[in-house]
């Protein structure tokens, strides 16, 4: 049996292999030579004290051990077994069409946007403030809006097992080893798009079918029980269908809902991106301006209570971008992400707060279900409008924004196209900017530094998850009005980032295959 030593390091011990390795060796009393592999198992920092210290888990055999085995991926032909329809090619499509095809059964993925490559081409015309495909931009596309907004594997699911072998399934298609271990894996949006069309081949070549701009339209319903999507005027028949859309594709939810498909609403929560300089955070967190030669770039996490409503960071970037992430140029959205080196001179972070029906009662009559939807939207629209559009973001100085001053000019950004300078309250609903301030004031007290004109807010980071939820019976997780109909993912209400989607498409498959079988 392997040795499992959990050992506190200084950053340099822990920085190469053969500087924890050898303190592994002397404290289990063994030679270097007796080693067959060593590995890291878990990896973490502790920034907590003044001194940062990191904490590796790591496992040593010895000759006489009998060495792990590597995982194993078995995808068999499916040609001509039962098809199952997958409405969208992002995480939760892509794993439930792989562990679909574990099952026996033969997946057919109709992605309405297009394939990373291409998709490349079209954020990069958004970048440029030429334009936005409404079909193919960071929200949409080969991947979902993982693939270029950063990468990120941490979850909080329980489900340990499920989640090691999903991160298993990405190193067997590209992604690195580290991944397994790290703390907070991170991909980046440098190497995700390689892995997704490393899925897509494996998909492929096992007898399954992925089309791109294959924009659904229609879900086919006979007595009770989908039987099919359309995509324009064609019909795609198959034995069950997975609604697996992600949480921008807002046509999905008005479709169901003209068709009288049960919806439900959910919270949500909206906010900005601020943006620091990344040796600034390093600063804060390390207590240094040494220990980058050894550790990442600092990150944080932050929560507070203001007035009775959670405020809190989401999906942290360190040494990061901020990106425009609209499906549409009347809108105005921003996300972060960051490529696997995390280079990058900034740190970015979504700061939101929840949205409750109460704040938006002019909605309602008119839209019921659809009401938080529809606030989302004006929201992103009222802020496009404010700064002419185009991809132009509204932003302030951070201090002047808690402060209530006005800001006369901006830091340099990260993002693209551009930033313009407004008061938050003037494309921030009141609740909204106040619980921002207020989060911000606490945070400033406990990290010196945090509250600074270096730093800037931007917005509008309103794409946390979706107002909207896609009910499914909790043992079948199909709907409860439309047999064979499986929402699933962020865009059903049952995930919130790359791995908990890719899990929960998963558990969908698993469920599919015990119903057709």
């Amino acid at each position: 049996m392997p040795k499992t030593l959990n050992l506190n390091l200084s950053p340099k011990q822990a920085a190469s292999t053969e500087g924890w390795l050898s303190i592994a060796v002397r404290t289990l009393g063994i030679r270097r030579e007796q080693v067959a592999l060593a590995r890291v198992v878990k990896r973490s920092v502790d920034a907590r004290h003044q001194t940062p210290r990191v904490l590796l888990t790591v496992e040593i055999f010895v000759d006489s051990d009998t060495l792990p085995e590597e995982v194993h991926f078995d995808y068999p032909d499916v040609n001509g077994h039962t098809p199952v329809i997958i409405v969208g090619g992002g995480p939760a499509g892509l794993f439930a069409a792989l562990r679909l095809i574990e099952l026996g059964l033969r997946p057919i993925i109709l992605e309405r946007g297009k394939d990373v490559v291409e998709r490349r081409r079209d954020i990069a015309q958004i970048h440029r403030g030429v334009g936005v495909d409404g079909e193919s931009n960071y929200a949409f596309g080969e991947g979902g809006a993982g693939t270029f907004s950063d990468g990120k594997l941490f979850t909080r699911s329980k489900k340990r097992g499920d989640y090691n072998r999903a991160l298993q399934t990405l190193v067997f298609h590209g992604a690195t080893p580290e991944i397994l271990y790290e703390a907070h894996p991170h991909i980046g949006t440098d190497r995700l798009p390689r892995i997704i069309e490393q899925v897509r081949a494996t998909i492929l070549a096992s007898g399954g079918e992925v089309h791109f701009g294959a924009k659904v339209t229609d879900i086919e319903v006979r007595d009770g029980r989908a039987t099919g999507v359309w995509v324009g005027d064609t019909l795609v028949e198959g034995a069950a269908v997975v609604l697996s859309t992600g949480h921008s594709a807002d046509d999905i939810y008005e479709m169901l809902h003209a068709k009288g498909v049960l919806l439900e609403a959910k919270p949500w929560a909206m906010g900005v991106r601020v943006e620091h300089p990344q040796a600034l955070i390093d600063r804060i967190q390390y207590h240094s301006d040494e220990m980058r030669e050894w550790l990442p770039a600092a990150a944080y996490t932050l929560t507070a209570q203001v007035g009775g409503r959670g405020v809190y960071s989401f999906c942290m970037c360190p040494g990061g971008v901020i990106v425009p992430a609209m499906t549409d140029y009347r809108e105005c959205v921003v996300n972060g992400m960051s490529a696997s080196a995390r280079s990058s001179r900034w740190a970015n972070a979504g700061i939101v707060t929840e949205v409750r029906p109460e704040d938006f009662p002019h909605l309602h009559e008119e839209w019921g279900v659809l009401a938080g939807l529809k606030y989302r939207q004006e929201l992103e629209r009222h802020a496009a409008e404010i700064v002419g559009g185009g991809g132009t973001a509204p932003a302030q100085r951070l201090r002047d924004f808690v402060e209530r001053k006005l800001s006369f000019d901006l830091p340099r950004t990260s993002y693209l196209p551009r930033t313009e300078v407004h008061k938050g309250e003037e494309w921030l609903p009141t609740f909204m900017a106040e619980s921002l301030r207020g989060g911000f004031k606490q945070w400033g007290s406990r990290m010196r530094g945090f509250v600074t004109n270096e730093a800037q807010i931007i917005g509008l980071e309103s794409r946390t998850s979706t107002p909207v939820r896609i009910p499914r019976d909790k043992e079948s997780l199909q709907h409860p009005q439309v047999a064979g109909l499986y929402p699933t993912g962020e865009g059903a209400g049952y995930a919130g980032g790359i791995i908990s989607a890719a899990l929960d498409g998963t558990r969908v498959a698993e469920k599919i295959a015990e119903s057709v079988k």
